[in-house]
Order: structure tokens, then C-alpha cells, then sequence
């Protein structure tokens, strides 16, 4: 493992297994747990009717996991039946070694006695939970963020512009941890496909032209996308409507662009468009908390504490100086 294990934070819940149904017993995990999206492992899967109710949204990647092939034979079946496999799968367990990367899980429902909860604790990400079925209990053990590794929630670092990470686990790459798409800008001569990306908590949020690849002429997609910065789960996506011109010649665009996205702890703050004012997200889902009013033709976010600074052009912005006459 990259980090050490200085803390766990251990809590005897009541068991789920006297809930009605699958999906009562699912929501029971996830309020106990306190996961909010990701990717989920269910150990000793059964028929695979707990594991499929485990993707609760789209913001979850889930797979069973069972020693007898029957089982797993029957779980395939239950989630095809449903049409949902794919973002939901299921496996064979052999050995008691689970079949992951290091700190690549968030959730891990362990109900296989076989597997310590030191391999469970190897697989999840910093701030995942293990909760593991003991008896007639249920026991959480969630693994703490490590002092190595620091977080990046502003263009420059952090609300000083010192862009100096305070961070002893990151070097040369050692293996893959995940990949995502898209695999390749639109253009390596226009404006640059991403315009910001700051993490926090254990999640990525960066802003993304999506537009079709097949030619910079097509119209732009630019989103606000949040990931699991662990295992790349897209955890939400909000659409900008208006953003500058990807036409922009020599592939980098404005530099307060970059400038227009803070994360700090679980709250995002953006412009959801060039002349938008300042919002307010919930990091977990995206949802919109506030905007503050009187913010629009904010160019640059600084988060420090408790106070929240937005600089503020009321000129006219580039977008009308700089756009081309066809570009929509």
C-alpha cells in the first residue's frame, strides 16, 4: 500500500437483513456507511438481489463477488433480467485476496468470514467504509485520509496561488488506477478541451468540452463533470450552456478560465456559464445550493475559511470580442 493505516473509526450498526426487501436493505448500507457514490463491492453476493439494489443511482459501479458458482451463475441472471448489467456485474471469488487495486473502492459489503478485514481495508479508497456482517450485526470501519496526501482545490493549489502540493505519495506511476474518457481533445490546435480541474475529498471536478471529436467546427458541450478520484466512477455531470468560444486559436483559451472552479471540502463553486454568477454544489451530487447574488462576470473563485471571494467584471467579456460570426 502507498499509505499507512493510523485510525479506524469502528461502529456496531443493527443489521438490515430483518429489513422487508433488497432495496430497503440497500438503503439501510448507505445510510449507516454514509457513501455517496463510487464503486461498490459486494463480497458473498448470493442472488445477487442486495448487489443489484447497491446501484442506487448512476453515480455507482457495483459487483458481486461469490465463492460458489451457482451463485454466481443465478446473480448474472437476476441482473441481465433486469437489463442493467454492465455498470452491475458479478464474479467468482477465488482465494481470499479481492481482485483490486489498492485504494480503489468505496464500499465494500463483506459477508464472506473468509476475507480479513485487512485485505477489505487494502482495496478501499481513503474515507471508504468497510461494513462487514458479524453474527446478527453489522460492523462499519471506515479508512481514514492519509497526512501524505493532500488535496488541490484551487487552480494554483490553493487560495494562496502557491502551487506547491503538500503531498509524499505522489511520483513516477507505478501502474493504472483507472481510465476515463474521452481518450483525446477535440483539437490540438483550438482551444483546450478542459478548461479547469481542482479535487478535493477524494473527487475530481474539472470543466470538459464533450462536442464531437470528429470536427472542431461542430458545436461545443462544455460540462461541469465530477469523478471518484480513486477509481474514476463519473459521479455527476451539469451542463454550461455558454462557454467561451472553442474556436479560440493555439489551444490554451483565457486564463481565468481556470480560475472559475474551487472545491473545498463538500462544496463546488463555479460559474455555470461565462457570464453566469457565482454557484454553490453539493460536491456529492451536483445539486445547486445557492448563487450569490450580484456575482455574475465572475472571472476568479478564492475560497479561504469561512469567506468566499469572487472577482467581478461588469465590462463587456471577450465572448463578444472573440467569437466567430457562425460559431453557435
Amino acid at each position: 500500500m502507498i499509505c499507512a493505516l493510523v485510525l479506524f473509526a469502528c461502529v456496531v450498526c443493527a443489521s438490515p437483513a430483518a429489513l422487508a426487501d433488497a432495496p430497503t436493505d440497500a438503503a439501510a448500507i448507505f445510510e449507516a456507511t454514509g457513501v455517496q457514490g463510487g464503486v461498490v463491492v459486494h463480497v458473498g453476493c448470493g442472488d445477487g438481489q442486495l448487489t443489484a439494489a447497491l446501484r442506487a443511482s448512476d453515480s455507482y459501479q457495483v459487483q458481486g463477488l461469490d465463492r460458489s458458482a451457482d451463485n454466481v451463475e443465478a446473480a448474472r441472471g437476476y441482473v441481465q433480467s433486469l437489463g442493467k448489467y454492465g455498470p452491475i456485474s458479478v464474479d467468482r471469488l477465488r482465494g481470499n485476496q479481492l481482485p483490486y487495486v489498492d485504494n480503489f473502492v468505496n464500499l465494500v459489503v463483506l459477508e464472506d468470514a473468509k476475507i480479513p478485514l485487512k485485505e477489505a481495508l487494502r482495496v478501499l479508497t481513503p474515507g471508504g467504509v468497510a461494513y462487514v456482517h458479524r453474527g446478527d450485526a453489522w460492523e462499519k470501519t471506515a479508512k481514514p485520509w492519509p497526512k501524505n496526501i493532500d488535496e488541490w482545490t484551487h487552480y494554483l493549489h490553493g487560495p494562496d496561488g502557491n502551487a506547491v502540493a503538500h503531498d509524499t505519495v505522489v511520483g513516477p506511476p507505478k501502474h493504472m488506477q483507472w481510465l476515463g474518457s474521452p481518450r483525446w481533445s477535440r483539437h490540438h490546435d483550438r482551444m483546450a478541451s478542459m478548461s479547469a480541474m481542482v479535487s478535493a475529498k477524494g473527487r475530481v471536478f474539472y470543466i470538459m468540452d464533450e462536442g464531437s471529436r470528429v470536427s472542431i467546427e461542430l458545436p461545443s458541450k462544455w460540462k461541469l463533470i465530477a469523478r471518484d478520484a480513486f477509481n474514476g466512477t463519473v459521479l455527476w455531470k451539469r451542463d454550461i450552456p455558454q462557454w467561451h468560444s472553442h474556436l479560440w486559436p493555439l489551444k490554451s483559451g483565457p486564463t481565468q478560465l481556470a480560475r472559475r472552479l474551487v472545491a473545498v471540502d463538500d462544496r463546488v463553486y463555479v460559474t455555470l456559464g461565462i457570464n453566469a454568477p457565482l454557484s454553490v454544489l453539493d460536491a456529492a451530487t451536483g445539486e445547486t445550493l445557492s448563487t450569490l447574488e450580484g456575482s455574475e462576470g465572475t472571472e476568479e473563485i478564492v475560497v479561504a475559511g469561512a469567506n468566499v471571494y469572487a472577482l467581478v467584471s461588469k465590462e463587456k467579456w471577450e465572448l463578444e470580442d472573440y467569437l466567430p460570426a457562425f460559431n453557435t
